[in-house]
């Protein structure tokens, strides 16, 4: 074979059959494989093609390792020698596994609920890209460390459903949760349910670990995921994404009042809307029209339906109408700039004397509105 295998090579492998020679001589064959780089004929390829199967049934894992670690990339590696390195025991297996793209979707899910496949479904999950079906089977295998790989992997498919298995069937592993939180892309639903997991694990640090009262330490992360989950909010949630997060945040009672008003004050009317809507029981189009068209009186009746605390409605009808003269243009400092409009606006309302708000009202408002802007 022309500039692969020399008259050389074989007489030194039929003088010295060792495993060194038969691995060297197997990685020289391997690098002239590829066609990539067209040494070979048609026929010096079978012939190499007929000489790696012999070399995969070696009895020498180092033979084994030398030609897996060659043909791993190779794009018209005979199927059958793939599987065949791929089921090989690990040291073999894990560079086909990890790199090979002859491997189908099946091969690789067999592979994975296979016996003692730990290794292997590592190695899987870091493949430059994992199928859905594929990263489907790895989630089922409890293999924590193949899991928390497979979520920081860019390449892989990974649908809502399928992260939101992860984070409940992985709920304690912190590899899994750091990788997930690394992720460039989640659905709000799955960031805000992984924000509330990290939440309720640091207020049980915060009370063993440094003596804070339970009292502080929830009123403290209360306001951490709060924050947290405005800033998801932030990164533009609409639709049915935002319906389904506003679902999520109910079932699971964190769909406070704080949290519906703090985002209203920062200038998040569609969040309002929908958290208004989902309290009070009324369709999200009613509820638009009540809001913004209802007048007062329409405002104010679904406020009171969706059980919001009466002293923050100043707040409320504020930010509702300042939010309809146009404040929140979505330029610089927008946000800050739309809680200070809602302090002027009660502060303005506290000084005529029609208004019914007291000092204590005002106080009250003001505090509110300071951690809301916080």
């Amino acid at each position: 074979m022309t500039g692969s295998l020399s008259q050389e090579d074989v007489a030194r492998l039929m003088a010295d059959p060792s495993p060194d020679v038969r691995a060297q001589t197997t990685s020289k064959i391997a690098a002239q494989y590829d066609r990539k780089y067209p040494r070979m004929t048609e026929a010096e390829r079978k012939l190499a093609e007929e000489i790696f199967r012999r070399m995969a049934r070696d009895a020498e894992i180092l033979v084994r390792e030398a030609l897996a670690a060659n043909l791993k990339s190779t794009p018209d590696l005979p199927h059958d020698l793939a599987v065949a390195l791929a089921k090989d025991v690990d040291s073999v297996s894990l560079p086909i596994l990890k790199y090979s793209e002859v491997l189908t979707d099946e091969d690789l899910i067999d592979i994975v609920r296979s016996e003692n496949a730990a290794a292997k479904q590592v190695a899987i999950a870091q493949r430059a890209s994992v199928s859905t079906a594929v990263a489907d089977a790895l989630i089922d295998t409890g293999n924590e460390t193949a899991v928390a790989r497979l979520v920081a992997n860019e390449g892989a498919e990974l649908s809502e459903s399928a992260l939101g298995r992860v984070i409940t069937d992985y709920t304690g592993s912190e590899a899994v949760a750091e990788s997930m939180a690394r992720r460039p892309s989640l659905p709000p639903a799955i960031s805000e349910h992984l924000v509330s997991a990290m939440a309720k694990k640091l207020e049980g640090y915060l009370v063993s670990k440094h003596d804070l009262p339970a009292d502080a330490a929830a009123n403290l992360i209360l306001q951490t995921r709060e924050r947290a989950t405005i800033s998801l909010l932030s990164r533009g949630a609409t639709g049915a994404d935002l319906e389904e997060l506003v679902f999520q945040i109910h079932v699971n009672g964190r769909l406070t009042p704080t949290l519906i008003i703090r985002a209203l004050c920062v200038g998040d009317m569609a969040f309002f809307e929908a958290a208004v809507a989902r309290l009070s029981g009324v369709p999200l189009k009613n509820a638009q029209k009540l809001i913004h068209d209802g007048g007062d009186l329409g405002l104010r009746s679904i406020y009171e339906k969706a059980g919001m605390p009466e002293r923050l409605f100043s707040a409320v009808r504020a930010a509702v109408q300042i939010f309809a003269e146009g404040e929140y243009d979505g330029g610089r400092n927008d946000r800050e700039r739309f809680v200070t409009r809602i302090i002027e606006r009660l502060l303005t309302q506290f000084e005529d004397p029609a208004s019914k708000m007291t000092q204590d009202d005002i106080d009250y408002l003001m505090n509110k509105l300071r951690q809301l802007a916080a």
